[in-house]
This record gives C-alpha cells, sequence and structure tokens, in this order.
C-alpha cells in the first residue's frame, strides 16, 4: 500500500467562465490561483483556486468549454465535490447563500457532519462539510470572509461506481484509502490526511457523458517523483490503462481509470503553483505552456477572457447566436464581427483578425446550423447544393443577431467591420443582399454565391474585398459572387493569392491591407 496523502485536485469543467469566475473566487472565497493554457489543448483555459497558498489537496480546477456541451453525470464519474468548513460557519453560508441569491439545502447529517448542499452555476453539486479537522489549514480570507468563515480546503468526494467493491479496493491499493464506514449504499474512505472519498453504490444508474457541468478528474497526492514511479509500476503490472508519467509543469502526474471508469490522476506535491510566480501575485497572470509559445499571441487571444469579482467586465446578453468578445488592451472603438468556416467556431478567425487590426475589438459569433456534429452557418445538401429555407431563416435569425449586438453592447456602427471565411463568407454575402441596411463592409474569404435567386437590392456604399485562392477548386464561384455584388451596387474588389481553401500568411496582409484602407 502506498502513502495516504489524500486528495491532490479535483478537475471539473465549466461553460461559462465569468459565472465560475464569479462562484469560486467571488462567493466561495477562494483564491484563484493559476490561469493557464491547457498542456495538451492550447485552445482550453484552465483555471485552478485554492487556499491561500495554493497548497495541494485544496486546488479545484476547471476547464473551460465555453459554451460547450453540456455533460451528463452517471456511474463512472464523480457526482458531488465537498470542501471544509468549520461548524460554527453553518450559519455564515447560509446566510451568504441567501444574499448571493444561490439556492441551498440543509444543513442536514452526513456520517455525524452538518453539510449545505449548492450548485454551481453549471449545475455541479458542492457540499460545505462543518468539520474540526485540517486545523492547520491555511485559508484565503478576502474582505468579506473571515479565517474563521473561509473554506478550509477540499473535504473530499462522492464517485458512483457499478462495481463499488472493486472501487474501494483499488483506492486502498494504489493510493493508501481506508475503508471507515458505511450508511446504505455508499462507503466512506478516509486519508492519513483526513480527506474522504465516498464510494456510491451506482447498480442501475445511466452512464455518464462528458461535457460540461461534470468532473473530468480526481488527482490524489504523490509525495515526490519516487512514489509516482512506484504507483506506476504497479499499476502497469495489472496492465491497467495507465499513461506515462507528465510533466505539468507545477507537477508530474499519470492518469488511470479505477474499474469503476472514473479517471484518477496521481500529481506529485512539487513543484508547486509558485514554480512561475510569487506567492503574493498568484493567479494574475496567463501562462502559456512551452510547446505553445511559438503561438503565444494566437492563443492569448482564442481563450475566453474574463473579470475578478467587483471588477468591470461584458455582461453578455442572450442573443440568437451564441459569440464571444475579445477585447485588446488599447481598444481604438472599432468593432469586428467574425464569421467562421465550416467546421469552426467563434474564435477561429480572432487570431488572423487580431494580427490584421490590434486595436479592434472582436466579436466572433458560431453559426447554428450543423453538419456531422460541425458548425456551419446553414444546411447543405448531399448534392452541395444549399438549403435556401435555412438561408433565409438564418439570415433573419443573424439580423437580429446584429441589432441586438449594437444595442445591448454599444457597437459603433460607423466603425463596425465583418470578416467571413468559406460557408461564413457565403453566409455572409447572402446576408448582405437580404439585409443591406444592417450589412457593413466586408472581407469574404473564400466565397460564393449561395443564393439560387439573387434579390433586387440596393448595396450602395457597401465595400467588399473577396480574397479567393488560386489552388482553390472554387476559384471562379469568387468572380461570379463579385458580379453580383457590383451589379447591386456595391464597390466589390477581388484578389487572388497563392494558397488553397484553408487560410494562409497571405491573407492576413489581405486583411491588413483592407482593413487599413476601411478605416
Amino acid at each position: 500500500m502506498n502513502s495516504a496523502l489524500g486528495i491532490h485536485h479535483i478537475t471539473m469543467i465549466t461553460r461559462k467562465v465569468q459565472a465560475n469566475v464569479d462562484f469560486y473566487a467571488g462567493f466561495l472565497g477562494l483564491r484563484l490561483a493559476k490561469r493557464t493554457a491547457g498542456f495538451e489543448d492550447a485552445m482550453q483555459l484552465h483555471l485552478l483556486y485554492g487556499d491561500d497558498i495554493a497548497s495541494p489537496g485544496s486546488l479545484l480546477t476547471f476547464l473551460v468549454w465555453e459554451d460547450g456541451g453540456q455533460g451528463r453525470v452517471g456511474y463512472g464519474q464523480t457526482l458531488e465535490v465537498s470542501v471544509a468548513i468549520d461548524p460554527a460557519a453553518i450559519g455564515f453560508w447560509l446566510t451568504r447563500a441567501l444574499r448571493f441569491g444561490i439556492r441551498a439545502e440543509g444543513p442536514t447529517d452526513e456520517f455525524g457532519a452538518p453539510v449545505i448542499r449548492l450548485k454551481d452555476p453549471d449545475g455541479l453539486i458542492v457540499k460545505l462539510v462543518g468539520t474540526r479537522a485540517f486545523a492547520d489549514a491555511t485559508p484565503h480570507v478576502t474582505d468579506d470572509i473571515s479565517a474563521e468563515d473561509a473554506i478550509r480546503r477540499i473535504y473530499g468526494a462522492t464517485v458512483l461506481s457499478e462495481v463499488p467493491e472493486e472501487t474501494v479496493a483499488f483506492l486502498e491499493k494504489h493510493f493508501g484509502y481506508r475503508q471507515e464506514s458505511q450508511a446504505g449504499a455508499i462507503r466512506r474512505l478516509v486519508s492519513d490526511s483526513g480527506d474522504i472519498i465516498d464510494v456510491r453504490d451506482a447498480t442501475g444508474f445511466w452512464s455518464s457523458a462528458p461535457g460540461t457541468g461534470t468532473v473530468d478528474h480526481i488527482a490524489f497526492r504523490a509525495k515526490d517523483m519516487d512514489e509516482l514511479n512506484t504507483v506506476l509500476t504497479g499499476l502497469k503490472s495489472l496492465n491497467s490503462s495507465t499513461t506515462n508519467a507528465h510533466d505539468r509543469k507545477y507537477f508530474h502526474s499519470l492518469y488511470v481509470r479505477e474499474p469503476g471508469g472514473v479517471l484518477i490522476e496521481m500529481a506529485t506535491d512539487g513543484p508547486g503553483m509558485t514554480v512561475d510566480e510569487p506567492l503574493n501575485s498568484l493567479g494574475e497572470k496567463l501562462f502559456i505552456p512551452p510547446l505553445f509559445m511559438k503561438d503565444e499571441a494566437d492563443v492569448r487571444v482564442a481563450l475566453p477572457q474574463f473579470s475578478m469579482p467587483g471588477e468591470e467586465r461584458i455582461i453578455y446578453r442572450d442573443l440568437p447566436f451564441v459569440h464571444r468578445f475579445y477585447t485588446p488592451e488599447e481598444a481604438d472603438g472599432s468593432t469586428i464581427i467574425l464569421l467562421h468556416g465550416s467546421g469552426g467556431s467563434e474564435t477561429s478567425l480572432m487570431p488572423l483578425a487580431h494580427r490584421a487590426a490590434p486595436g479592434a475589438t472582436l466579436l466572433g459569433v458560431r453559426g447554428r446550423s450543423t453538419e456531422e456534429e460541425i458548425a456551419r452557418w446553414f444546411r447543405r445538401f448531399p448534392d452541395f447544393s444549399f438549403d435556401q429555407q435555412d438561408i433565409v431563416t438564418e439570415t433573419e435569425a443573424f439580423a437580429a443577431f446584429v441589432e441586438g449586438a449594437i444595442r445591448a453592447y454599444g457597437l459603433d456602427r460607423s466603425k463596425l467591420r465583418f470578416i467571413g471565411h468559406s460557408n461564413g463568407a457565403n453566409f455572409y454575402a447572402a446576408f448582405a443582399a437580404l439585409y443591406p441596411e444592417l450589412a457593413g463592409d466586408a472581407l469574404l474569404y473564400r466565397p460564393m454565391p449561395v443564393l439560387e435567386t439573387w434579390p433586387q437590392t440596393d448595396l450602395s456604399g457597401h465595400n467588399f474585398l473577396l480574397v479567393a485562392g488560386q489552388r482553390d477548386k472554387y476559384l471562379d464561384k469568387a468572380s461570379e459572387l463579385q458580379g453580383k455584388l457590383t451589379a447591386s451596387g456595391a464597390k466589390a474588389e477581388m484578389e487572388t493569392v497563392e494558397d488553397g481553401h484553408e487560410l494562409g500568411l497571405t491573407d492576413i496582409e489581405a486583411a491588413r491591407r483592407w482593413l487599413a484602407g476601411a478605416s
């Protein structure tokens, strides 16, 4: 049996970074100890909250899948997460939940301890457990949360297993937990550190599905690399689904799935969160993993922005399309609305647009139609014709979006531009033809006309730049669209670059020249 140091961190998935920060840093009062791009996927923001010194055992971390799909809690997954508070603080947290408009259930008695149940903005269950343990904790104190009332650290988690006996045996053998008690379908395991894992018999439950509002994994502590390698060797001898040890900069770790399917990580205590920033400024700076530093500028633009509690922030409105802003440090008052190509997202064109116009505020929009689970702006039939009714419906919705965004976010119409690529460019051309009064100057990459009947429309005063790829099989379609726009009164110029259908460096230069002329 290995040492039972207990939980290192628990990692969850959120779909709204701002709401997540407001709940965990604002309401719960945890310290935002680290913000970093993902080590596997740089376009995924990772936030780590903890106690005042970001101790192992205090860290609740989140992968940000901004506006991502909802997961489903079921067997092979974690049902709920719990944090430790002083029993005398139960009343404080009930009052605080009422003041913040957060529904609180309890207190109830669980294994002899008072428990308050809350749900975070993604629906994750967070329990506040009153306990005398962890008296040596280093809680994060805020202006309105005292040391006596503050969250001390992680208390534990409840996992759902269809094979609870095997799950218990696995955690006992490889991670040093020991069964302490049982209540109904729940077996309670405890570590030497005092934290707990409740293994709940989930026989007959539905299966789990990954996504937002779920726990990705639980990480247990390893004292050092020697212990990590010892555990790794033991797991490999079982032919378990382990991975080799990873260097995550702040710790080294391995992953394995326990017999019930829950993803487990083991992480070393060191080097710790202060390896790249001092303790007094933890969490204030965004870090990019070394593997992605060559693309640092693009990564920073594509990651979702957020504000700390009390800071000025964008309040997102409920508009017809999923959308995201990127606001530069020195904004020049202009806004570029971005329409991605097939399979893209609201962030796909942000790096290109930011390189071309560093001072512009970017508003990326996500198409609502899907084809084989990829995002598009309108449906395409198997014969590669386009669904005309879908184009009409979606352009009408986009018109409502543009009007709503201008009004809700105070956009300056005189400084509003559009950039579209492929399916997004085609969609925007159709939108401009159908709603010329809402259209603005636009840069369209690899476009083609998609309206079977081009309307009688007046695009006088509108400027378009069409950028076609010399090696694009749809090259001639761009010329066809140019003719239709020109016939409708628009100024429509066309450039050809030495590329195919995908975007390249020459497209950035084209955008830079066009935006300089349009400003």
